[in-house]
């Protein structure tokens, strides 16, 4: 196990224009500089092959806290990979993933992707729910040690989401991976089975749960 200390502070100013100012003095709004504290030394104790569910409203600092982990990862040795940060190179699908081609349906269809059709296409002709399950399946390919995914199953419909979220949190276990992620979405607690959920809500406040 191993804790990573999370601390993140910003300071925050208004541009004093005229308009601001006016506003400033119609509705008695103070104008001082602040500082804006999102995380004050959080601690969190992440294992490898843990399943770690990031959740909060949009702005709360998600992303902010998945990006400092990864960063903390990659300095402590670890390799990481980023479903948002993986490109598509404009081949036929069933070439961009696997050894062969029995591997790539394997990938394929763990990331929700069973179609015929779609493994003779090029990503440009897919839509986005499928160039979405397309990444995911060259994420578990991939020989990194962590996987993360911020936004995750934004693109896709609830239900196809959940049932995503299922395959790669049993996949990610039983490869010894590392898989973290990001979401508004609060409905993938049963299908994570999350060993460790974070709760962001706004300012410094953060809610730490183990287990599903």
């Amino acid at each position: 196990m191993t804790e990573y200390t999370i601390t993140r502070k910003f300071n925050t100013s208004v541009e004093r224009t005229p308009r601001v100012l006016e506003i400033a003095e119609s509705f008695g709004l103070g104008l001082s500089d602040k500082e804006f504290v999102v995380y004050d030394g959080l601690k969190i104790d992440i294992r490898p092959a843990d399943v770690v569910y990031i959740k909060g409203q949009s702005g709360s600092g998600k992303s902010l806290l998945l990006k400092d982990l990864s960063a903390q990862m990659i300095a402590g040795g670890l390799k990481v990979a980023d479903l948002n940060k993986i490109e598509l190179d404009e081949h036929p699908v069933v070439e961009l993933v696997g050894k062969d081609t029995n591997e790539a349906l394997d990938l394929l269809a763990k990331a929700g992707i069973s179609d015929a059709w779609i493994y003779i296409r090029k990503p440009s002709e897919l839509s986005d729910g499928q160039r979405y399950r397309l990444k995911l399946a060259m994420l578990m390919a991939s020989d990194a040690d962590v996987w993360i995914a911020d936004e995750f199953g934004a693109v896709l419909d609830r239900v196809t989401a959940r049932v995503v979220a299922f395959s790669m949190q049993k996949v990610s276990r039983r490869a010894g991976k590392t898989f973290m992620v990001a979401t508004t979405h609060e409905d993938m607690v049963t299908e994570l089975a999350p060993d460790l959920t974070i709760t962001k809500m706004f300012r410094e406040k953060v809610k730490i749960e183990a287990g599903a």
